[in-house]
Order: structure tokens, then sequence, then C-alpha cells
């Protein structure tokens, strides 16, 4: 392989870390209003992803950086084209993180509603909006010779690129079902539990549907094993919620979104982002990337870092890895409602 195809891969490896690490992330937020009856468990549900939150938006601006790096020509085009929704995901993650940071400076229960609203919307609308616009980048978007969306929002609002938002808005919710699961204990273990089944009534179809789809219309032969992994994981993660195995069924949904994500980086190769206004027009890993001098600097960069930022990772995991209760909660909000739970 040359330096573009491994650089293609590499930020696909990248998108997949961000949406398995970040997916569980958004699932907590989005199931805040729903599961925390009240501040102390809405604060157990915090304090869960508390240690981890910001670290795993990492993923996403290294994820973004590699492109704007490697395919200078397919940040920009995406960039301009998709302006807006990914304006949207900037805003949400930035009200989501100031949420997280304010919502226990001023001991009020309105005060706090407020921001609890922030990290629920915070959270809903980038794991619904990832999905429409990974999905349109799948399908292909209006596109001049030179490299110009011209594509506009409604555009972008097509039934493919929408099932694919309601599929990872869906999948990260049931993600962070798993991980409130197995990272909590009392309440709300017992609640993210029962509310499994209900999610999976949407996640299952939703995502089935979205597989089905792209791999008929967009897929190649080697996607189509991936994408059957993909279905049978995520039936077997409800199975084993079903039955307690809270680790395996949390290691299930996340083999389900990283199989998925290799589908649809699968499915768009060797595109970087296809014109449905000529296909001669489309950006391909050859005519986007960058000079070989940048990606072998790049390289190099990578090899030195990545061991380095993955250790740190895991090292964080581990240490913040017991499970957080009720006893872990101060009787008045700690700094910022996200401190790491005692201990844990």
């Amino acid at each position: 392989m040359d330096l573009p195809v491994i650089w293609f891969a590499a930020i696909a490896v990248l998108w997949i870390g961000y949406f398995v690490l970040e997916g569980f992330d958004f699932g907590v937020g989005v199931l805040l209003p729903l599961l925390g009856r009240n501040n102390t468990d809405r604060r157990v549900m915090i304090n869960s992803i508390g240690p981890v939150w910001d670290g795993n938006e990492v993923w996403v601006i290294t994820a973004g950086g590699a492109m704007f790096a490697a395919f200078p020509a397919w940040y920009a085009s995406l960039f301009s084209g998709f302006y807006l929704p990914l304006l949207l995901i900037l805003v949400a993650l930035i009200a989501r993180g100031v949420a997280f940071e304010y919502r226990g400076k001023v001991d009020d229960d309105r005060w706090r509603a407020r921001w609890d609203k922030a990290i629920f919307w915070g959270s809903a609308a980038p794991a619904l909006l990832w999905g429409v616009a990974f999905a349109n980048i799948v399908r292909g978007v209006a596109m001049d010779e030179a490299n110009i969306v011209t594509a506009g929002l409604l555009d972008l609002l097509n039934p493919y690129a929408l099932l694919g938002g309601v599929t990872t808005l869906s999948l990260f919710t049931l993600h962070g079902a798993m991980f409130l699961s197995l990272k909590t204990d009392g309440e709300v273990r017992t609640l993210a539990r029962r509310a499994v089944p209900a999610i999976a009534l949407v996640a299952v179809p939703a995502a089935a549907g979205f597989l089905i789809w792209t791999q008929t219309a967009y897929g190649k032969p080697w996607t189509l094993p991936l994408a059957g992994i993909a279905a049978v994981a995520l039936i077997a993660a409800v199975l084993l919620s079903l039955r307690g195995r809270e680790g395996w069924s949390f290691v299930a949904t996340a083999v389900t979104i990283a199989t998925a994500t290799v589908v649809l980086f699968g499915s768009l190769f060797p595109n970087v982002l296809p014109s449905t206004t000529d296909p001669a027009f489309s950006l391909t890993v050859e005519n986007a990337s960058s000079s070989d001098y940048t990606l072998t600097v790049m390289t190099w960069v990578a090899v030195v870092a990545l061991p380095i930022v993955l250790a740190y990772q895991s090292w964080s995991y581990w240490v913040f890895r017991k499970r957080v209760t009720r006893e872990h909660i101060e009787p008045t909000p700690a700094y910022g409602g996200a401190v790491p739970p005692h201990g844990s």
C-alpha cells in the first residue's frame, strides 16, 4: 500500500476510536434525563464519564487534523459543503463541555436543570448529525469540477442520511446504556439494564436497515462479512445484556460500532468524497492527498506519538475502572458536577 492508502486507513481507525469511545459518552448524555430521576443519580451518571469524556474527544480532533494534513482537498470540500451541520456539532460539543463544568457551580435545581438540558442536546445532536454527515459522504454530494460542493442543506437531509442519523443516535444511546450498566451500581445500573430492550427496538432495525442499504448500494464484496459481524454483534449485545453479562455486552456494542464504521469507509474507498454531479469530479485517495514528503513526516510523527497517547488513555481507563455509586457522591455538588468518584 502507498502512503495515501495507509493514511486513509489511519483516519478510519481514528474515527472508529472516536465513535466507540465518544459514543458511550453521547449515550450517557442522551439518557441523563431519562434515567437520572434525581440529582444524585444524574451526578452518578455524569461522574461515570467524568474522568474520560474530554480525553475521548481528542480522537475527533486528531481525526480532523489528520484529514487536514493528509487530504487537504477532502478537508476543504467537506468542511465547506457540510458547514452548517459541522457548525451545529461544534456548538453542541462546546455547550456540552461547558455544562459538565458549570452544572454544579450553583446549588439550585433550576440552574442544574438548564445545564442538564445542554448535556442532553449537546450529546443527542452530534450523535444524530455524525450519522447524517457520514451517510452523505458515502452516498456522495453534488460537487463541481473545482471540487466545490454545490449541495444545499435540504440535499443532505435525504432518506439514506436520515436513516444514518437515526442509526448512530440509537446505537450510541444503546452503547451508553451498556456502559452505565457496567460502570455504575444501584438504581442507575438497574434502570440502564431495563432501558436496553426499549432502545434495542429502535437500534436493531435502524442499524439493520442502514447496513443493508449501505452494502446494497455502495458496499464492496469484502465489506459484506463485516456488515454481518456488526449485525450479529448487535443482537449478541442485547442478549448478553438481558443475561447480565454487562462487560461482554459493552464489548459487543463496541464491535458493532467499529465494524459498521469500517463498512462505511470500505464502501467509500477509493473515493474520499464522491460527486453525484459527475463521477469524474469525485475526490479520491490519490487526487486529494498531500505530497509524499508530508505523508512521510506525518507517518513518523504518528509512529512516535500514537503509542504514548494510547498508553496514557489506557492508563486513565484503568485508574478509573471501578463502579460509581451514590456513596461516591458528596452531599453538596462537587466542582463542575463531574469530578471523578473517590477511589475509582
